[in-house]
C-alpha cells in the first residue's frame, strides 16, 4: 500500500512521462506537485527505495513497471469515480477533479470493480480522457485537435486537454462539449482564432482554447 503522497507523485511522474518520452526532471514533478524541488528530491529517493521509480540525481526519473502500474491503478479510479460523480450524481464536468483527487486513494479493489460494473464499464471519463481496465489497459482512440483541423471539416468533440475549472465553464458558455458537433469554417491568419459553426451558430474560438479540444472526425 502506498501514501497519498507517494500515489500522487507516481500519477504525476507517469503523466508527465507521456507528454514526453525521455526520463522526466525533477523540476517538472516540482511544478506538477505544486512544491518545492528539494521536497521532490526526498520523495523520489522513497519511490526508489520501494522500486517504484529509476531515479538518477541530475538526469531525472523514470517509471518502473510496478511503478507504472500503481500509478494507473490511481488513474483508473479516479477516471470512474469522475463518471460517478457525472453520471450518478449530476455534478458537472468542472466540479469533479478535486473531489474525485479525493476519492481516487480509497484502497479496495472490490470497490473499484463494482463501480465500474454499476457504471456499464465507461470508456472515457466526462473529459474525455480513456479509462484504464483492470489489467491497466487503454483503449486507444483516433481523435485530432480542433486546431489541427480543415477548413469544412467537421468532427464531435470528445475530450479536452485541460482540466481547469475556468477552462470547462468557458467551454460550457459557449456550448462546446462531449458529444456536440462542429464545423471548422475559417482560421483567422493573424492570431490561429478558429471560427465554428455550431448548431447553427457561428462563435470564435482562440488557438489556445482550440488546442485542448479533442474530436473524432465526423
Amino acid at each position: 500500500m502506498h501514501s497519498f503522497t507517494e500515489e500522487n507523485y507516481l500519477k504525476v511522474i507517469y503523466h508527465l512521462s507521456q507528454a514526453d518520452t525521455g526520463t522526466v526532471q525533477t523540476n517538472a514533478i516540482a511544478h506538477g506537485m505544486n512544491t518545492k524541488a528539494a521536497s521532490v528530491t526526498d520523495m523520489l529517493k522513497k519511490l526508489s527505495d520501494k522500486e517504484l521509480i529509476d531515479y538518477i540525481k541530475y538526469q531525472g526519473v523514470t517509471l518502473t513497471e510496478k511503478g507504472k502500474a500503481a500509478a494507473i491503478k490511481v488513474i483508473r479510479k479516479h477516471r470512474l469515480w469522475e463518471v460517478f460523480l457525472v453520471e450518478k450524481l449530476k455534478f458537472k464536468w468542472d466540479e469533479v477533479h478535486d473531489i474525485a483527487e479525493e476519492l481516487e486513494h480509497i484502497n479496495s479493489a472490490i470497490l473499484v470493480e463494482r463501480l465500474d460494473d454499476f457504471l456499464g464499464f465507461p470508456k472515457r471519463d466526462p473529459h474525455g480522457d480513456p479509462i484504464p481496465d483492470q489489467d491497466g489497459n487503454f483503449e486507444y482512440f483516433e481523435n485530432i485537435h480542433l486546431h489541427e483541423m480543415e477548413n469544412g471539416k467537421s468532427g464531435i468533440i470528445v475530450g479536452v486537454s485541460e482540466h481547469t475549472s475556468p477552462f470547462l465553464i468557458h467551454l460550457e458558455k459557449l456550448g462546446l462539449t462531449i458529444g456536440v458537433l462542429v464545423q471548422v469554417i475559417g482560421v483567422t491568419d493573424y492570431d490561429g482564432s478558429v471560427e465554428l459553426q455550431v448548431n447553427n451558430q457561428k462563435i470564435n474560438v482562440s488557438k489556445k482554447v482550440a488546442q485542448h479540444i479533442l474530436l473524432k472526425l465526423a
